[in-house]
Protein backbone atom coordinates (compact mmCIF):
# COMPACT_ATOMS: atom_id res chain seq x y z
CA UNK A 1 0.00 0.00 0.00
CA UNK A 2 2.91 2.39 0.65
CA UNK A 3 3.66 2.48 -3.10
CA UNK A 4 0.29 4.17 -3.62
CA UNK A 5 1.20 7.21 -1.54
CA UNK A 6 3.51 10.06 -2.58
CA UNK A 7 6.95 9.95 -0.96
CA UNK A 8 6.84 13.55 0.22
CA UNK A 9 4.82 16.71 -0.21
CA UNK A 10 6.54 19.62 -1.94
CA UNK A 11 6.92 22.76 0.14
CA UNK A 12 9.20 25.07 -1.85
CA UNK A 13 7.59 26.92 -4.81
CA UNK A 14 9.90 25.25 -7.33
CA UNK A 15 9.10 21.78 -5.96
CA UNK A 16 5.36 22.56 -6.02
CA UNK A 17 5.72 23.58 -9.66
CA UNK A 18 7.68 20.41 -10.47
CA UNK A 19 4.99 18.19 -8.94
CA UNK A 20 2.27 20.13 -10.79
CA UNK A 21 4.15 19.58 -14.08
CA UNK A 22 4.53 15.86 -13.34
CA UNK A 23 0.82 15.47 -12.57
CA UNK A 24 -0.22 17.38 -15.68
CA UNK A 25 2.13 15.25 -17.79
CA UNK A 26 0.53 12.14 -16.28
CA UNK A 27 -2.93 13.49 -17.15
CA UNK A 28 -1.89 14.25 -20.75
CA UNK A 29 -0.43 10.78 -21.29
CA UNK A 30 -3.57 9.13 -19.94
CA UNK A 31 -5.78 11.30 -22.14
CA UNK A 32 -3.76 10.77 -25.31
CA UNK A 33 -2.61 7.17 -24.97
CA UNK A 34 -4.43 5.50 -22.08
CA UNK A 35 -3.09 3.15 -19.44
CA UNK A 36 -0.98 1.17 -21.93
CA UNK A 37 1.45 4.08 -22.39
CA UNK A 38 1.28 5.28 -18.79
CA UNK A 39 4.57 4.71 -16.96
CA UNK A 40 6.99 6.78 -14.91
CA UNK A 41 9.57 7.14 -17.70
CA UNK A 42 6.98 8.51 -20.14
CA UNK A 43 5.63 10.90 -17.51
CA UNK A 44 9.10 12.18 -16.56
CA UNK A 45 9.99 12.72 -20.21
CA UNK A 46 6.76 14.59 -20.94
CA UNK A 47 7.14 16.70 -17.79
CA UNK A 48 10.73 17.56 -18.71
CA UNK A 49 12.17 16.22 -15.46
CA UNK A 50 14.59 13.44 -14.69
CA UNK A 51 13.24 10.10 -13.55
CA UNK A 52 15.11 10.71 -10.28
CA UNK A 53 13.16 13.93 -9.74
CA UNK A 54 9.89 12.09 -10.32
CA UNK A 55 10.89 9.35 -7.87
CA UNK A 56 11.64 11.98 -5.22
CA UNK A 57 7.88 12.51 -5.01
CA UNK A 58 6.26 9.36 -6.40
CA UNK A 59 7.46 5.78 -5.80
CA UNK A 60 5.72 4.57 -8.96
CA UNK A 61 2.87 5.01 -11.41
CA UNK A 62 0.24 3.90 -8.89
CA UNK A 63 1.20 6.75 -6.57
CA UNK A 64 1.05 9.10 -9.55
CA UNK A 65 -2.49 7.93 -10.30
CA UNK A 66 -3.61 8.45 -6.71
CA UNK A 67 -2.10 11.95 -6.65
CA UNK A 68 -3.78 12.76 -9.96
CA UNK A 69 -7.15 11.58 -8.62
CA UNK A 70 -6.66 13.70 -5.52
CA UNK A 71 -5.82 16.73 -7.69
CA UNK A 72 -9.00 16.24 -9.71
CA UNK A 73 -11.09 15.76 -6.54
CA UNK A 74 -9.68 18.97 -5.06
CA UNK A 75 -10.48 20.89 -8.23
CA UNK A 76 -14.02 19.56 -8.19
CA UNK A 77 -14.40 20.35 -4.47
CA UNK A 78 -13.29 23.96 -5.04
CA UNK A 79 -15.73 24.37 -7.94
CA UNK A 80 -18.60 22.63 -6.13
CA UNK A 81 -18.12 24.59 -2.88
CA UNK A 82 -18.90 27.80 -4.77
CA UNK A 83 -22.51 26.56 -4.72
CA UNK A 84 -22.77 27.88 -1.17
CA UNK A 85 -22.30 31.44 -2.45
CA UNK A 86 -25.42 31.19 -4.62
CA UNK A 87 -28.51 33.20 -3.59
CA UNK A 88 -30.80 30.22 -2.92
CA UNK A 89 -30.98 26.45 -2.86
CA UNK A 90 -32.18 26.10 -6.45
CA UNK A 91 -29.30 28.14 -7.85
CA UNK A 92 -26.88 26.33 -5.55
CA UNK A 93 -28.10 22.93 -6.69
CA UNK A 94 -27.81 23.97 -10.34
CA UNK A 95 -24.25 25.16 -9.69
CA UNK A 96 -23.42 21.84 -8.03
CA UNK A 97 -24.82 19.93 -11.01
CA UNK A 98 -22.88 22.14 -13.45
CA UNK A 99 -19.69 21.53 -11.47
CA UNK A 100 -20.23 17.76 -11.67
CA UNK A 101 -20.78 17.98 -15.42
CA UNK A 102 -17.66 20.12 -15.88
CA UNK A 103 -15.63 17.63 -13.86
CA UNK A 104 -16.83 14.75 -16.04
CA UNK A 105 -16.82 16.35 -19.49
CA UNK A 106 -14.17 19.09 -19.58
CA UNK A 107 -11.47 16.40 -19.75
CA UNK A 108 -13.78 13.51 -20.51
CA UNK A 109 -11.22 10.82 -21.33
CA UNK A 110 -9.17 11.60 -18.23
CA UNK A 111 -12.31 11.52 -16.04
CA UNK A 112 -13.43 8.23 -17.62
CA UNK A 113 -10.08 6.53 -17.03
CA UNK A 114 -9.81 7.81 -13.46
CA UNK A 115 -13.37 6.62 -12.76
CA UNK A 116 -12.40 3.12 -13.93
CA UNK A 117 -9.28 3.15 -11.77
CA UNK A 118 -11.24 4.38 -8.75
CA UNK A 119 -13.39 1.24 -8.86
CA UNK A 120 -10.42 -0.86 -7.72
CA UNK A 121 -10.62 -1.58 -3.96
CA UNK A 122 -6.93 -0.79 -3.36
CA UNK A 123 -7.37 2.58 -5.07
CA UNK A 124 -10.42 3.42 -2.98
CA UNK A 125 -8.51 2.58 0.20
CA UNK A 126 -5.57 4.75 -0.84
CA UNK A 127 -7.66 7.83 -1.55
CA UNK A 128 -7.87 9.98 1.54
CA UNK A 129 -11.19 9.80 3.38
CA UNK A 130 -14.57 11.08 2.33
CA UNK A 131 -14.95 13.68 -0.39
CA UNK A 132 -17.37 15.79 1.68
CA UNK A 133 -19.81 15.80 -1.25
CA UNK A 134 -22.80 14.58 0.79
CA UNK A 135 -22.13 17.20 3.45
CA UNK A 136 -21.99 19.92 0.80
CA UNK A 137 -25.30 18.72 -0.66
CA UNK A 138 -26.83 18.66 2.83
CA UNK A 139 -25.83 22.30 3.32
CA UNK A 140 -27.32 23.20 -0.07
CA UNK A 141 -30.59 21.42 0.84
CA UNK A 142 -30.83 23.60 3.95
CA UNK A 143 -30.76 26.77 1.86
CA UNK A 144 -34.05 28.60 1.18
CA UNK A 145 -35.99 27.83 -1.99
CA UNK A 146 -36.01 24.03 -1.87
CA UNK A 147 -38.73 21.78 -0.41
CA UNK A 148 -37.89 20.49 3.08
CA UNK A 149 -36.86 16.83 3.20
CA UNK A 150 -38.02 14.36 5.87
CA UNK A 151 -34.47 13.03 6.28
CA UNK A 152 -31.98 15.55 4.95
CA UNK A 153 -28.94 13.27 5.45
CA UNK A 154 -30.52 10.48 3.38
CA UNK A 155 -31.67 12.96 0.76
CA UNK A 156 -28.16 14.40 0.46
CA UNK A 157 -26.66 10.93 0.10
CA UNK A 158 -29.26 9.89 -2.48
CA UNK A 159 -28.69 13.04 -4.54
CA UNK A 160 -24.94 12.54 -4.40
CA UNK A 161 -25.38 8.98 -5.67
CA UNK A 162 -27.73 10.16 -8.44
CA UNK A 163 -25.25 12.79 -9.63
CA UNK A 164 -22.32 10.36 -9.53
CA UNK A 165 -24.21 7.58 -11.29
CA UNK A 166 -25.51 9.76 -14.12
CA UNK A 167 -22.24 11.62 -14.71
CA UNK A 168 -20.14 8.44 -14.56
CA UNK A 169 -22.53 6.69 -16.96
CA UNK A 170 -22.29 9.62 -19.37
CA UNK A 171 -18.51 9.46 -19.19
CA UNK A 172 -18.41 5.72 -19.84
CA UNK A 173 -20.71 6.15 -22.85
CA UNK A 174 -18.54 8.92 -24.22
CA UNK A 175 -21.27 11.58 -24.03
CA UNK A 176 -19.97 15.07 -24.69
CA UNK A 177 -23.16 17.15 -24.62
CA UNK A 178 -22.84 19.06 -21.34
CA UNK A 179 -26.15 20.91 -21.71
CA UNK A 180 -28.09 17.67 -22.26
CA UNK A 181 -26.39 16.00 -19.29
CA UNK A 182 -27.15 18.99 -17.06
CA UNK A 183 -30.79 18.86 -18.15
CA UNK A 184 -31.05 15.15 -17.28
CA UNK A 185 -29.35 15.69 -13.94
CA UNK A 186 -31.65 18.60 -13.06
CA UNK A 187 -34.71 16.52 -13.97
CA UNK A 188 -33.51 13.66 -11.77
CA UNK A 189 -32.39 15.75 -8.79
CA UNK A 190 -35.23 18.26 -8.71
CA UNK A 191 -37.68 15.44 -9.37
CA UNK A 192 -36.29 13.50 -6.40
CA UNK A 193 -36.74 16.57 -4.21
CA UNK A 194 -40.29 17.14 -5.42
CA UNK A 195 -39.31 20.57 -6.72
CA UNK A 196 -40.29 22.12 -10.03
CA UNK A 197 -37.17 23.00 -12.01
CA UNK A 198 -38.21 26.56 -12.76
Amino acid sequence: MSTLKPRKQPTQPRAVETVACILEAAAQILEAQGFEAFNTNAVAERAGVSIGSLYQYFPGKDALLIALMQREKERFRDDANAALAQPDGRAALRHLISAAVRQQLDRAELARLLDLEEEKPETRRALDGESGFSELIRRVLEMPGLPPQADIAHAADDIGQLIRALTDAAGLRGDNDAAALEKRLCAAVFGYLGAAQM
